[in-house]
């Protein structure tokens, strides 16, 4: 059968099908991911296709860059104590969970490690485009998108450190490249808004994710993934809002989640096709289970608990917002991968992994309740926040 029958049939796959499986509650992600697994594991189609890879390399890195984009500083630091708390917290499960991966699974350290972030760390990218419909209320929504960015920037220098410690002579070089190439992007920044901008009108959205796949390719090359790049030029790019308003405006961040919206399901689907058959063995779902039972009751208590002796909040509160966190989706799948490629770790773990992130993602969408709008409601909502966005211009 032609090629392009099957290119077709994809996109039919990942743009119409998960938006039908929302109404029940089903995330988009988790479908792609599942018609992934039935595609590669289970009919051995699309598992090295150079199209589906280049996609799903757009993919995650838009997402991180509509992450990255998405941190306020001064935002950040209207609850810096509460947050800095929180962070602690999180360093205290990463380290206990570590401890305990280490000592009974005996895997070395920095899988060990690895393990821990995919468990704990939240999804900041699948959270912030689902938040509206899991929580109605402003405030709870702040804190869910400060406490996962901030969760998320800390994995994300753990995961560096993590990847780098082979030596303390590839760390320091490694370190060295990173903060040079965070350098680099303010002076890119402000070259383009000089030289480039006034020739070049709307060209903006182009260059921004232009340089965010140049920045993951980059740290790709240091050994961290696509995310590490992708997330520091959007975090750069936030920080120019006011010398270049095009560049970080509500406008561009709509447009760039609109991009990973696009781009995001081509990813979700490559790693579900990437995976084997005996990733989903009985091992596996023993993994899967001793995950669910331990990782998610631990985040949700300490979460609540933190909140409710800190700012007095009832246990429903701090659990609703717990509950938010829950999904570790892309963090899980890309260490996931990670391990498996660069640590060799044994497909029943890998496959564990995958079984959890998908019933962490699955579990906001129906433990929260949100009824899902109705499609005249839908295009009332994508209408406000374009209005939104042309004010914010």
């Amino acid at each position: 059968m032609p090629s392009e029958f099957w290119y077709v049939a994809l996109l039919f796959t990942l743009f119409v099908v998960p938006r039908m499986l929302q109404r029940f509650r089903v995330p988009s992600a988790v479908t792609a991911l599942a018609f992934g697994i039935a595609a590669g594991p289970g009919a051995g189609l699309l598992t090295h296709d150079d199209t589906v890879a280049l996609l799903s390399t757009l993919g995650i890195v838009s997402l991180f860059l509509f992450a990255g984009l998405d941190v306020s500083v001064s935002e950040l630091r209207q609850e810096r104590r509460v947050l800095v708390e929180h962070i602690a917290v999180r360093l205290l499960m990463l380290g206990t969970v570590t401890a305990i991966v280490t000592y009974a699974a005996g895997l070395p350290v920095r899988p060990a490690v690895l393990s821990a972030l995919a468990l704990l760390t939240p999804s900041t990218g699948f959270i912030l485009d689902s938040l509206e419909r899991w929580l109605p209320d402003d405030r709870d929504r702040f804190w869910v998108r400060s406490k996962a960015i901030a969760t998320e920037i800390v994995a994300l220098l753990v995961l560096f450190v993590a990847l780098q410690s082979t030596s303390a002579a590839r760390l320091g070089w490694s370190s060295a490249a990173l903060i040079g190439l965070i350098a680099v992007l303010p002076l890119l920044f402000r070259w383009f808004a000089a030289f480039v901008v006034p020739h070049a009108p709307r060209s903006e959205f182009g260059f921004l994710v232009m340089v965010a796949v140049a920045a993951a390719l980059i740290t790709r090359h240091l050994g961290v993934y696509y995310l590490v790049g992708a997330f520091a030029v959007g975090m750069a790019a936030r920080q120019f809002r006011t010398q270049l308003p095009g560049l970080s405006s509500d406008r561009m961040v709509g447009a760039v989640e609109s991009f990973a919206s696009l781009f995001v399901p081509f990813y979700f689907f490559r790693a579900g096709a990437s995976l084997s058959r005996t990733d989903f063995s009985l091992a596996a779902a023993g993994y899967g289970l001793l995950f669910i039972i331990m990782a998610l009751p631990f985040r949700l208590c300490l979460v609540a608990a933190h909140r409710a002796a800190r700012l007095d909040e009832p246990p429903s509160q701090g659990l609703r917002i717990a509950m938010a966190m829950m999904p570790t989706t892309v963090f899980t799948l890309v260490l996931a991968e990670i391990l498996r490629v660069g640590f060799r770790t044994p497909d029943g773990w890998i496959g564990g992994l995958v079984i959890y992130a998908i019933v962490n993602s699955l579990l906001p969408g129906l433990v929260l309740r949100i009824t899902p709008p109705a499609f005249e409601d839908e295009l009332q909502l994508e209408e406000s926040g374009r209005v939104r966005g042309a004010v914010g211009q």
